[in-house]
């Protein structure tokens, strides 16, 4: 393997890592939050939002830590499914779809 991919294969590891714990952390947060409320509900809509993105952003770094070893052919597939993804985002019917079911 290549020096660059390692260094960046050991980046998105640590990056992934603290991304997991802060979104771990910010669901318990929110699960503490649920039965005593502390929060202000103008942050408690910030972390909502931060919440429904939190997955899929570590989903993402994960992934990209596992494509960077690699083929070319691997590389392409988890790019476009993480375009198709992120494109469903904005037709916010067939969002709000998906997550119901997760």
């Amino acid at each position: 393997m290549k020096k660059s991919t390692q260094i960046l294969e050991k980046v998105f590891d640590i990056l992934g890592e603290i991304l997991a714990l802060l979104t771990l952390t910010l669901y318990v947060v929110l699960f503490i939050n649920a039965n005593w409320s502390f929060i202000p509900v103008d942050v408690l809509k910030i972390l909502n939002i931060i919440k429904d993105y939190a997955a899929l952003v570590v989903v993402v770094i994960v992934g990209c830590e596992a494509i960077v070893k690699r083929g070319f052919v691997f590389k392409v597939l988890f790019m476009l499914i993480l375009a198709i993804i992120i494109i469903a985002q904005f037709f916010p019917g067939t969002w709000e779809n998906i997550t119901k079911v997760f």
